[in-house]
């Protein structure tokens, strides 16, 4: 019976969302509070375990992505975000653009967020569609293919990072391994997917062109790189040296300080505001300006992941999320295949990716707990799994349609195919590391 709750109150929670458009951060309190009184949670708990579900699960996430929010708007701000995307364009050529623009957009995605990067880079991509005569949909896939992955799959991003702590991973791993699957993900969901469009000609438009800022005024290529990279590099880093050292080096406590997330976070805005903030023509109360807008950006962000800890908590609370892990564990599946399974009904059903990893995730945790399962490849392939089909009920959808004028149709072959792509491969990517490694 308790199942059949839990199943009744995630269809509540899809409805709340998808028809009635109830702001997701109160259709999980609203879910999370029914859910703990049909469950039997006493009432003077309930509101208690609620808070302990939020606080539980931002407590080591909100200086991870606001610092991450502040990163990626001021490479954005700064034009570093422009010098890199033209560095990689002119590096790579007219014959290799598709890669080009996949390597662009997977470091630009690494710092900005998804919706962000997407209105950032939609000018690049039709100035060069215009210039070389050539379909923007060729362009532009392999772009938003690098940077939807960078969204699922890699810290700091607010899915990903919520994931390694709600399975207490560890972000640098899960940064490395997710870096080693997006490869084959990106490469046949961008240029390889993206042929398929190579041939379609359009006329040549004004629409988008990309308006460059001064190049006096942008930090220099080397500097670009550096901030938009060292949140990447550090976190690498320090897991490396993490593995190396054992818990007796006296060096052990500092590797471990300087490895916590928000320390790396940290260490990265410290860079960035010293490589690209402060310039000629910024001081550093333009730059924390810059720093003070970007929180707004992440306000609900934060919310709807302390929404989706409150309602893990209730699960945990109330016992269910165990019988619900025991009979998951019947099913003829491996752990990791359920995971990504789960996240990708979510997914389909809602829309969000936030929301379907962090809901996916509240349902799977105790087989973590009771079965063998690397922690950081569940993140994955929960990340791979929020990633399935993007059709009507999504934002990215929306944008990707109206940005490059498809019917909806043509939005399910070209936007849907590829997020497809990249689930699929994402989750074969999981399970064949699983198998290299174990």
């Amino acid at each position: 019976m308790s199942i059949l709750i839990v199943i009744a109150c995630i269809l509540l929670l899809v409805v709340l969302v998808t028809y009635v458009k109830i702001n997701p951060f109160i259709a999980f309190l609203l879910v999370s509070l029914l859910a703990g009184y049909l469950l039997n949670i006493p009432i003077i708990d309930l509101a208690k375990a609620v808070q302990k579900g939020m606080g539980d699960t931002l407590g080591s996430l909100v200086a991870v992505i606001i610092l991450g929010a502040m990163l990626g708007k001021l490479v954005a701000q700064t034009g570093a975000a422009q010098q890199i995307s033209s560095f990689l364009i002119k590096l790579f050529g007219q014959k290799n653009l598709a890669w080009g623009l996949m390597v662009t957009g997977f470091v630009i995605g690494i710092p900005l967020f998804y919706n962000v990067g997407f209105v950032l880079m939609v000018p690049l991509i039709f100035t060069i569609a215009n210039q070389y005569k050539i379909n923007p949909i060729f362009t532009g896939i392999p772009m938003m293919a690098s940077m939807s992955v960078a969204h699922g799959f890699l810290p700091p991003h607010p899915s990903p990072a919520a994931l390694v702590g709600q399975f207490n991973a560890n972000m640098g791993t899960t940064l490395l391994y997710g870096t080693i699957i997006a490869i084959p993900a990106i490469i046949l969901a961008g240029p390889v997917f993206a042929t398929r469009f190579k041939n379609f000609l359009v006329k040549d438009s004004d629409m988008f062109k990309l308006e460059k800022m001064d190049e006096s005024k942008l930090p220099s290529v080397a500097a670009s790189f550096v901030a938009a990279l060292s949140p990447v590099v550090l976190l690498i880093i320090t897991t490396i040296f993490e593995f190396q050292i054992g818990k007796e080096d006296p060096l052990f406590p500092i590797i471990k300080f300087v490895a916590d997330p928000s320390i790396v976070m940290l260490f990265a805005i410290i860079i960035a505001t010293f490589a690209i903030g402060i310039s000629k023509t910024r001081n550093m109360e333009k730059v924390m300006n810059i720093y003070t807008d970007s929180v707004k950006e992440v306000g609900m962000i934060l919310l709807i992941i302390a929404g989706a800890g409150a309602l893990k908590e209730i699960l945990l609370v109330s016992g269910v999320s165990k019988e619900i892990a025991m009979k998951l564990q019947t099913l003829p599946f491996p752990p990791l295949v359920l995971g990504w399974l789960m996240a990708a009904i979510i997914r389909v059903s809602v829309g969000s990716a936030t929301i379907a990893g962090l809901t996916a995730a509240g349902m799977i945790y105790p087989i973590i707990e009771t079965a063998n399962i690397d922690p950081n490849l569940m993140v994955l392939s929960i990340g791979a799994g929020s990633l399935m089909f993007s059709h009507i009920n999504d934002s990215g959808f929306w944008l990707f349609k109206e940005y490059f004028n498809l019917t909806v149709g043509e939005t399910i072959k070209t936007w849907s195919t590829m997020e497809s792509i990249v689930s699929v491969v994402g989750l074969i990517g999981v399970l064949v590391l699983e198998k290299m490694l174990f």
